[in-house]
């Protein structure tokens, strides 16, 4: 399975502007700039794409994680938190900080939290964050 998205910016990187489509449809010329990243401008950003792919790939892994072990969640409701922080000239993703509230009738605390590391271990997106990257740069 093979998922794609797009992107195109104009101009420099703090006066220049760009929109984000995936294939999907969902984001469909979404803007990004310089101040949807850094200031409080309408717009998205590559960290809160990401923090949203965390939060929907390890609740999902979390569910079928569940399900294998018995129980049925009523609810899970995950926030992920991805920091960005200078390093040196630029900057770095250094941490995506998942917190998770759960409605799981007859689930103990003990075996939730097992169950949740195991979701956050092999979600694919906890795994991609540490993953190898392949680059094909071609001048058209």
């Amino acid at each position: 399975m093979i998922r794609k998205a797009q992107a195109i910016w104009r101009g420099t990187g703090r006066d220049g502007d760009g929109d984000l489509t995936t294939d999907s449809g969902v984001l469909n010329a979404s803007p990004y700039s310089y101040r949807t990243r850094f200031e409080d401008k309408l717009g998205t950003n590559p960290e809160e794409l990401i923090a949203a792919a965390h939060a929907g790939c390890f609740t999902m892994a979390l569910a079928f994680r569940l399900q294998v072990e018995g129980y049925v969640p009523t609810e899970l409701a995950t926030e992920a938190a991805v920091s960005l922080d200078q390093e040196g000239d630029g900057f770095r993703i250094s941490r995506s900080a998942l917190s998770v509230r759960a409605d799981v009738p007859g689930l103990d605390q003990d075996t939730f939290a097992r169950v949740a590391a195991d979701a956050e271990q092999n979600c694919p997106v906890s795994r991609v964050l540490k993953a190898e990257i392949t680059l094909d740069a071609q001048l058209t």
